[in-house]
């Protein structure tokens, strides 16, 4: 068998880079047992805070989780199946947005690409209260990937 290239570590840029152009990745919670429970995530990356926010409701698993062990990642798939990056840190929950358009309800916006900003604000801040949404903030201490450069 023939070996091929190593993968090669990505630069702390690169990394950033590839969490801004991404929009899912995997976030990676603890259970009561230790065990990991994996969950599909969309997610908006803060580069200069170095922050992860992800909009979830308050009867969520991974909240749970969270409120007990604040230890989590998140996998980021890169633009091939050889690339990738993953953030470390300790997350916080915030409180449920409970009024249109409270401090969660504006950062639950603030999420939003601007391209799909909702057309009526108003009623989706009284949705996103109706639905307990709330903010989980993965403040990252460790970025890590790899890419591998395969021609064909």
């Amino acid at each position: 068998m023939t070996q091929g290239p190593a993968p090669r570590p990505l630069s702390d840029e690169a990394l950033a880079g590839l969490l801004g152009e991404q929009q899912f990745g995997t976030l990676a919670t603890v259970k009561r047992s230790g065990h990991p429970h994996l969950t599909t995530m969309l997610y908006r990356w803060d580069p200069e805070a170095r922050v992860v926010r992800f909009s979830t409701t308050a009867d969520r698993v991974k909240v749970a989780h969270v409120r007990r062990n604040p230890r989590v990642a998140l996998h980021v798939q890169g633009g091939d199946v050889w690339s990738f990056a993953v953030a470390e840190g300790e997350a916080e929950v915030s409180e449920s947005t409970t009024a249109p358009g409270d401090a969660v309800g504006r950062e639950l916006l603030g999420m939003i690409p601007e391209a799909a900003k909702p057309e009526d604000e108003a009623a989706f801040l009284e949705q996103l209260v109706a639905e307990r949404r709330l903010v989980i903030r993965l403040k990252v201490d460790r970025l890590y990937g790899t890419a591998l450069d395969i021609d064909g």
